[in-house]
């Protein structure tokens, strides 16, 4: 039997393992599996292993090596960032601010905050998911600690003016954290020209293994440690290493700064290919969010009186693999929080569908998964009562 074709469009909820970045883990499992935290041989190579992978890290944003901090994953450096930060500046204040398009690893870890008293204030955004550096500058408080925008939205791949909005946060003494985690390895990203305090990171979207992330955090912020224990990551992330995750986190982030231009060239040409495919030979469509601030592979479209969950599933009949929102609430029948901040109707919201391109996504690809589009959006509103 013919094995079915898959077109894997879906990177921004995960990237395949890269054979150079597999090729790179295998010895860590096997033969030098040593404890990085031994004194012998063994666990010193490992250790040695770690602290290369963390200048592979550290390189890739133009940060120094004792800066980076290795997590379990994105979502656990957003918590120590958000949180720990948080805590720590308690005495000065309790106010916090973030936007109402965070990954829910931030929205959740503020809903913490408030339960344990703080004051958080959610920034509205614009019709394409940009944060007005005005909305913060009303927002910021004598009492404002931290303040928490992420760089690149992991819905609608909007690219948020991070430097001009760090700028206003320390100007007024309060931190500046940015998950990063969907930009890393899709833009430029340098830390110092930033100016920001906190960057969280996750490997599986570099076509890294999951579970494993990292923090930036910038030599004089002394956050609390996250996790209580032993010495590991200079004593503020206790537990022993995911040795070979960290060692494929670092292949990864080097072969994504040696690909770098690359990347977002043919990115950017196939996005541009197959927006201006879809709003040729499709009608009733929305492009979500901004194509001028845009993450290169990023595409989020509304596909007017049809759902789309029923998309998702006729594509996946076909060997297209997409997303209706962010993977880690795709489970959920809520509504994208996204994309009712942007002002998409609740109604359209359900119609929407995130295309995500890859390293190994081709024109051809695209064309298959074209085809495959127009005939689910042909057949569903075929039979939907809105379309009539």
């Amino acid at each position: 039997m013919e094995s079915k074709r898959l077109v894997y469009l879906d990177n921004a909820a995960t990237t395949p393992v890269k054979p150079e970045v597999l090729e790179a883990m295998i010895p860590y499992f096997t033969e030098m599996f040593g404890n990085p935290s031994s004194l012998y041989a063994a666990g010193q190579n490992s250790k040695d292993a770690i602290r290369n992978a963390r200048e592979q890290v550290a390189a890739l944003i133009g940060a120094k090596p004792a800066e980076i901090f290795f997590t379990g994953s994105g979502t656990e450096a957003d918590n120590w960032a958000f949180i720990g930060a948080a805590m720590w500046k308690r005495p000065k204040g309790r106010h916090v601010i973030t936007t109402a398009i965070e990954h829910h690893a931030l929205i959740n870890s503020g809903k913490y905050l408030e339960k344990e008293g703080f004051d958080v204030t959610y920034l509205p955004v614009d019709p394409d998911g940009l944060v007005r550096p005005e909305e913060l500058e009303a927002a910021m408080r004598d009492d404002t600690t931290i303040v928490s925008i992420m760089y690149a939205n992991n819905e609608i791949g909007t690219l948020e003016p991070i430097a001009e909005l760090c700028a206003i946060a320390r100007e007024r003494g309060a931190l500046f954290h940015t998950d990063a985690v969907q930009a890393l390895g899709n833009v430029p990203l340098d830390v110092k020209k930033l100016g920001i305090d906190m960057m969280s990171l996750s490997a599986h979207k570099i076509y890294g293994p999951k579970g494993v992330g990292a923090l930036y955090v910038r030599k004089g912020v002394s956050l609390p440690n996250y996790i209580h224990g032993g010495g590991q990551e200079a004593g503020r992330r206790a537990g022993t290493e995911n040795l070979a995750g960290i060692v494929g986190f670092g292949k990864a982030a080097e072969l994504a700064g040696r690909n770098l231009d690359a990347h977002i060239k043919k990115m950017r040409e196939l996005r541009d290919y197959f927006v201006e495919r879809v709003k040729n030979e499709i009608t009733d469509i929305r492009i979500n969010g901004s194509l001028e601030s845009r993450l290169p592979g990023n595409v989020n479209i509304t596909f007017k009186y049809i759902e789309g969950e029923a998309i998702m599933m006729l594509l996946d009949m076909a060997g297209v693999a997409v997303s209706t929102g962010s993977a880690c609430s795709s489970a959920s029948l809520a509504p994208s929080h996204v994309l009712d901040a942007i002002g998409v109707p609740v109604e359209e919201i359900h119609g929407s569908i995130r295309f995500t391109l890859g390293d190994y996504t081709t024109k051809e690809d695209l064309d298959y998964a074209l085809d495959a589009l127009k005939a689910a959006v042909t057949k569903l509103r075929g039979i939907s009562s809105l379309s009539k």
